[in-house]
């Protein structure tokens, strides 16, 4: 492995504040590097020095003479005048690089929707693209280009689920070669498991090099930190909870964690699961009671496009779902119907009397007029107190969980940044003390640490849960099902979760293929479509019958399935008794699997 890129001793401050404190290290051929720290750590800051777009105060940076660099940061800077076949071939004539396999690879993966939506094709003006068309626009540029180091610094900004697992197997299939080498800064957990093969920690002027993707990176900051003693002990112990839930999930959550096993059994030995499901659903049930949010026979049409066609939908006390689609699909108008926001155009929503909704939406304009006040007074003017996980919790308790320390409780909202303005909104949010809550692209602008706070809390708290994100990570952490909107006013239940929204989408199920109407979530809950009524009267009211019956006896399984799981964490090292407990699941999975056959066939006739 050849080096392309050394540092060595570089210093670098920003003021008062030392950014990189004599580093030195380096980037071989063939290096997949991922890049994490706190908001403001120095990640992309880092990334210029190594690309020479920003000087040293000491110490010294140097290329090899045969490098070429490619990159795609934060803010693109991208002409508005310029079409998006200048950016892309400049002035290269059409058969030329339209007989480039991999220039058609990047064009069918990343500007598919670019192409489609803006008038003229790749004759369209940048300027005319949206946030999201331009960030695929930029990343294909600095993929055609000829670059053996690419450096990416939030590639997956403004990329829905697809477009990132497409991004992640491009980089690391055709894109990579022997010779190449990848430097990205993310705060998406799962694209860093994907692509990575190395984690740079960016932490005090320092940077900590750990073998491996996220996974590893979890379990060698969490045995460092044992190590040393580090007195930190709910940081360690949130390391722990994230390392259990990493090392029992499925085998496809991560692509190549390169665990020590024994090391990672030992940290973990002790830790529950991340949430007790059944005693947070019961609960959720004694504080919303049986009702919560309904949608009956659900039509909404915006823009001449079709977003929910008579769509039923029932959430359920202590549900806890994700919404994953399309870009255009109407996930946010979806969660603007559910909050009561966005008037239907036909059938009816029901809410819950005792129903009170949280909406942390994408924008966070409603701190605007909380400018001049300080951080703890915002976040004490909704609440001094709450409780997280059946325990009390004062405002600023909460406020230092999710990344304000003290002092910085003192700062003037106006002053926050991009990342701190959307903590204060969430902690705004919680304290409100809502049952039910929407989260809209909850992790935009927030560091890892951030967010693994932000699903410690959430593990803790109880009511119904529904997340819009393009998180995969998320998504899987923090909710229990997902449903899919793809594009042609149905809503799908994924019993596969992520992996299967993906398979449908290289299917080419969406908006031209209607899917089949889709079983209860868990919990209870449960979505629907328009479906023809292929029955008669009688037999639709069987039918209706039967899929009552079929979600109870899902349920029923679901919560068996929590305890088996629970006890399964208290029987850790008894191979004997895990033995057991895998086989019980086995039989669940088989009675839910056909279970839902049965769903399946009583939906096509209930409609």
């Amino acid at each position: 492995m050849a080096n392309l890129i050394n540092l060595e001793r570089a210093t670098l401050a920003a003021g008062t504040r030392l950014i990189l404190d004599e580093v030195s290290l380096g980037v071989g051929t063939g290096e997949r590097i991922g890049v994490v720290g706190s908001n403001g750590g120095g990640k992309t800051s880092l990334l210029r020095v190594l690309a020479k777009e920003r000087d040293l105060d000491a110490g010294r940076c140097t290329h090899t003479s045969s490098l070429r660099l490619a990159g795609v940061a934060q803010d693109d800077e991208l002409a508005p005048d310029a079409t998006i076949r200048d950016v892309l071939h400049g002035d290269q004539e059409t058969h030329v690089w339209a007989g480039q396999a991999h220039i058609r690879e990047i064009s069918a993966g990343l500007l598919g929707d670019a192409q489609a939506s803006a008038v003229g094709g790749l004759d369209a003006t940048v300027g005319t693209l949206s946030g999201g068309e331009r960030r695929r626009v930029a990343l294909a540029r600095a993929l055609v280009a000829d670059a053996n180091v690419l450096f990416l610094d939030e590639p997956t900004n403004h990329l829905d689920v697809e477009g990132v697992a497409w991004l992640a197997d491009y980089l690391t299939g055709t894109w990579m070669t022997p010779e190449r080498s990848l430097i990205v800064v993310t705060h998406d957990r799962w694209f860093l498991d994907a692509v990575t093969t190395m984690t740079w920690e960016v932490v005090d002027g320092r940077v900590e090099a750990y073998e491996g993707g996220y996974a590893a990176y979890v379990l060698a900051r969490a045995e460092r930190e044992r190590i040393g003693a580090v007195t930190a002990e709910r940081r360690a112990n949130l390391l722990r909870k994230e390392l259990a839930w990493l090392r029992r999930g499925a085998p496809a959550r991560t692509s190549k964690p390169k665990f020590r096993i024994e090391a990672a059994s030992a940290l973990i030995a002790d830790e529950p699961p991340p949430r007790d499901s059944v005693a947070l659903a019961r609960f959720a049930s004694a504080r919303l009671g049986k009702d919560v949010v309904d949608l009956h026979d659900a039509s909404l049409a915006l823009g001449g496009t079709t977003l929910l066609d008579r769509v039923t939908w029932q959430l359920a006390p202590g549900e806890r779902l994700g919404i994953v689609g399309v870009n255009g699909s109407g996930k946010s108008t979806l969660l603007r119907v559910l909050t009561g926001q966005q008037p239907l155009d036909s059938g009816r929503r029901k809410e819950g009397v005792t129903v009170k909704i949280g909406f942390v939406t994408q924008e966070v304009r409603e701190l605007d007029a909380l400018g001049d006040a300080r951080v703890i007074d915002a976040i004490e003017s909704v609440r001094t107190t709450t409780t997280i996980d059946g325990k009390a919790v004062s405002a600023s308790q909460l406020a230092k969980r999710l990344g304000f320390p003290g002092p910085r409780q003192q700062a003037r909202v106006s002053d926050l940044s991009g990342g701190e303005r959307r903590r204060l909104q969430i902690l705004r949010v919680l304290l409100d003390e809502p049952n039910v809550l929407f989260l809209d692209e909850p992790t935009n602008d927030l560091d890892i640490d951030t967010l693994t706070a932000l699903e410690d809390v959430l593990d803790g708290w109880a009511g119904t849960l529904v997340v819009v994100s393009h998180d995969r990570y998320l998504l899987e952490r923090a909710t229990d099902n997902q449903v899919a909107l793809l594009g042609d006013g149905r809503v799908r239940r994924l019993t596969g979760g992520v992996e299967e929204y993906l398979t449908l989408r290289h299917a080419g199920i969406g908006a031209t293929r209607p899917p089949a109407a889709s079983p209860a979530g868990g919990g209870g809950g449960g979505v629907s479509g328009s479906t023809a009524h292929t029955g008669s009267a009688a037999e639709v009211r069987e039918a209706r019958k039967m899929i009552a019956r079929v979600e109870k006896a899902l349920q029923r399984i679901h919560e068996k399935e929590a305890r088996l799981h629970a006890e399964m964490a208290t029987a850790a090292n008894d191979h004997t008794v895990l033995a057991r407990l895998t086989g019980q699941l086995r039989e669940l999975a088989a009675q839910e699997s056909a279970l839902e056959e049965e769903w399946f066939v009583a939906a096509e006739i209930a409609g």
